[in-house]
């Protein structure tokens, strides 16, 4: 590829180390996008810093273990002996960075708009260590204008100013934990920066390591796909789940439907109902597109009505659940029930605004006993999630699953065995379409109810 035309000096000799692998790369938050993203920097030649405040994670990474599951151990002792990743819990403690990659979280408030808490720390951190010729970019979702509106004016305090003395971009991560196929290396890095010698110095760094470079016109664009991308898969999952409640009222079968519609080859995508929203993106970012829309007097209709549908589904399925055991004979007050999976997706064991526990929240609220078994996790804080007490999970048997006087398939992990769930529990919610097959004992979220 030809060399860029580059207006700023600092940015021709930042892209001669880039070029060469010599610059030394900073990662600021090493979690499930920062980790791997630190590790394919590494393995590209690059000599990586990663910086988080928890101590613990810097320890293990240090000590050559990863505590990602997407993330090889062995990914991460071969580059910590080949002296090329190393974890500190400051940034003062790491030496002079040409990059800085910002990979923290960015959370809603309760109030439904942006906490940009972490970001503004994160900034201001940099800030401290910005000097001519730096590259600093944001992977951080957020509402578009943040590159430039915010982080910028804070590295800006410095007198340096971002195209000229130091470079600003932002590429949104596009992490999908637990996913064999699709990963930090294979998955298109979308680029924007604040001036093209922002966007070809980030689209080189990132070059090195990813397979494909997407550059678009600035770092405002580049916001905005990530927004795009989540916010279309959280309307189309809460079309689905509208969709799952009106077939539950009509008495059709919602993934018989959405199955047959999915042999047309054209003009349709399948998406699946579910217990809710969970993860770190599609339940959060759309609200910071309504969020940040408002400022303009726009009313983001389909990601408020989504929103509704979506947050409607736990109590759902706690309805469900009332059914099936109003059908027993039995209430939800005083009711044994056993939730099989609290992470929000399958097979990993995140659990970030996972719908199984808001599910056990209000059947807790409703005076059920729940106990919940999850191979991926353990144990759940009060204090990471929607319930009041620590709890740990409970190791699984027939015997567990036979006493329960009702079993929520919340999660679909691969490990369960659904079929000897169907023959042992006297009665089954399943929100996921875990269990292929019909069976009297089986209550499925948009479908009728056995015998009805």
């Amino acid at each position: 590829m030809p060399v860029p035309s580059f207006v700023s000096p600092h940015a021709e000799a930042l892209f001669q180390k880039l070029s060469t692998r010599t610059a030394r790369t900073g990662v600021i938050g090493l979690g499930y996008v920062g980790l791997p993203l630190a590790v394919e920097f590494g393995r590209a030649g690059f000599t990586v810093v990663g910086i988080d405040v928890d101590k613990r994670k810097c320890d293990t990474i240090n000590a050559g273990t990863s505590y990602i599951a997407d993330v090889p151990t062995s990914a991460v002792a071969e580059l910590v002996e080949a002296n090329k990743l190393r974890a500190v819990p400051d940034l003062g403690a790491a030496e002079r960075l040409d990059t800085i990659n910002i990979c923290v979280p960015t959370p809603l408030r309760k109030t439904r708009d942006p906490d940009m808490t972490y970001v503004v720390s994160a900034a201001q951190l940099v800030k401290e260590h910005l000097f001519p010729g730096m590259l600093v970019i944001l992977e951080s979702t957020t509402y578009p204008g943040t590159t430039e509106e915010v982080v910028r004016s804070i590295l800006e305090e410095t007198g340096l100013r971002a195209g000229s003395d130091f470079f600003l971009a932002f590429s949104p991560e596009r992490v999908d934990p637990g996913n064999p196929v699709w990963n930090t290396k294979n998955v298109p890095k979308v680029v924007g920066g604040l001036t093209p010698d922002c966007s070809a110095l980030a689209a080189e760094l990132y070059g090195a390591s990813i397979d494909r470079v997407v550059q678009v016109s600035s770092s405002r664009a580049a916001e905005m796909v990530k927004l795009l991308e989540n916010t279309f898969r959280a309307i189309n999952i809460g079309l689905a789940n509208e969709m799952a409640l009106m077939c539950d009222r009509i008495g059709i079968n919602v993934w018989e439907v959405i199955d047959a519609a999915a042999t047309k080859p054209f003009g349709f995508m399948p998406f699946y109902p579910g217990p809710g929203l969970g993860g770190h993106c599609i339940p959060i970012d759309p609200f910071y597109l309504s969020w940040k829309v408002k400022e303009v007097g726009f009313e983001a209709r389909f990601i408020e009505l989504a929103g509704q549908v979506n947050a409607a589904m736990p109590r759902h399925v706690v309805e469900k659940v009332a059914d099936a055991l109003n059908d027993q004979g039995k209430s939800i007050k005083g009711a044994n029930i056993l939730v099989m999976g609290v992470a929000y997706k399958p097979n990993v064991n995140d659990v970030r605004e996972s719908p199984a526990l808001d599910v056990i929240a209000l059947l807790v609220k409703k005076g059920a006993r729940v106990t919940y078994h999850d191979p991926f996790v353990p144990h759940v804080d009060a204090e990471h999630s929607a319930l009041s007490e620590h709890l740990d999970s409970v190791p699984y048997s027939r015997d567990i699953a036979a006493a329960a006087d009702c079993v929520v398939v919340a999660t679909d992990h691969n490990a369960f065995d659904y079929a000897e769930l169907v023959s042992a529990a006297r009665v089954i919610v399943d929100t996921r379409n875990a269990v292929k097959m019909s069976a009297p004992n089986v209550y499925k979220l948009g479908a009728p109810n056995p015998g009805a």
